[in-house]
């Protein structure tokens, strides 16, 4: 049979691996495109860098990592079914997203995290799905930026020595 805490293992340690690979690109494109910049195409474009291959870059290495996630899925799981891309479970996937905050990396890894800590607790409940979607709406309106906001927050309270963060 398949060693499930293995299969955990390794999917822990391949998902460490994608976010520091995802961070260290992320790092080194700050490096050469402002954050200001990077939605805008022109103005990239009009300072010598190449979108089209950057776009292509992103595609191509989240394409990879969606591979990767897939093949540990299907390994943890055994087999696989069409009722795996239902609508509900892709709504789950941008709820992740949203509730751990856009425009970080660490965000949806808080907000999957706290997902899935909240549908395992709560699902066993008769209107588990009505209360879950009242805690999510809840932590979005509480942290507009997300679980992930809150990380940031703290950081740069630490970092300005106690002062206030910035909203």
């Amino acid at each position: 049979g398949i060693d499930v805490k293995r299969v955990h293992w390794i999917a822990f340690a391949l998902a460490g691996a994608a976010a520091g690979l995802a961070g260290g690109l992320f790092a080194f494109a700050k490096g050469s495109i402002s954050p200001e910049t990077i939605n805008v195409g022109r103005s990239i474009d009009a300072i010598g860098i190449d979108v089209k291959r950057y776009e292509w870059m992103a595609f191509l290495i989240a394409g990879a990592m969606a591979g990767v996630a897939g093949g540990l899925y299907v390994f943890s799981k055994g087999s696989v079914f069409p009722d795996e891309l239902s609508i509900p479970r892709s709504v789950d996937g941008l709820v992740m997203v949203l509730l751990g905050g856009v425009q970080t990396l660490s965000g949806p890894i808080f907000g999957a995290t706290a997902f899935t800590w909240l549908h395992d607790e709560i699902s066993r409940l008769a209107y588990w799905r009505f209360i879950l979607g009242g805690v999510i709406i809840g932590l979005v309106l509480l942290f507009p930026q997300g679980l992930g906001g809150i990380w940031r927050q703290v950081e740069v309270r630490f970092k300005r020595g106690g002062a206030e963060a910035e909203p």
